[in-house]
């Protein structure tokens, strides 16, 4: 059985991200969703909120779990029995890390290895990040992100002023 995990913060949830899950999802016989817990970063969901989010947009993709992790990626992937860990790249920048992410995790464990797919082109530019920044100016997020997970962020946003 082919299975991997695809980690990320989901902060929130994207367009991007959803093309990668999909894809992914069709190359494996299960996919784990890891929602990312970094204590060094503050996100604007929870952990919880984020594996919710998550849950609501691969609710038709049946072989996806979603699962919050924290620690070592490679932990992770071997606490889900995973053959593989997928990445998805957006540009050349992100390849350099991720290259160097993934011999990393090739040394820690042999038996596991990385996965990139390289984000469709109209997805290429979007981050979670950018959707925060625009959301936070009340800018117009519903090409980014479906339209639930955009009432979120704009419901988050609110919030914090």
């Amino acid at each position: 059985m082919k299975k991997a995990v695809y980690p990320g913060t989901f902060d929130p949830v994207t367009f991007g991200h959803i093309d990668v899950i999909r894809r992914s999802a069709n190359i494996v016989d299960e996919l784990v969703i890891g929602v990312l817990v970094n204590n060094q970063k503050t996100p604007l969901f929870t952990p919880e909120e984020r594996v919710e989010m998550l849950k609501s947009v691969t609710k038709d993709i049946p072989n996806v779990t979603i699962v919050a992790f924290n620690g070592l990626l490679i932990d992770f992937a071997k606490s889900q029995n995973a053959n593989f860990v997928i990445r998805g790249l957006r540009a050349v920048t992100d390849f350099e890390y991720e290259l160097q992410m993934a011999q990393t995790n090739r040394i820690i464990d042999p038996d596991v290895d990385t996965i990139f797919l390289t984000t469709s082109l109209e997805y290429a530019y979007l981050s979670s990040s950018t959707v925060r920044e625009v959301a936070s100016f009340r800018g117009d997020i519903s090409k980014f992100v479906p339209e639930h997970i955009a009432r979120l962020v704009e419901q988050k946003i609110n919030q914090m002023k």
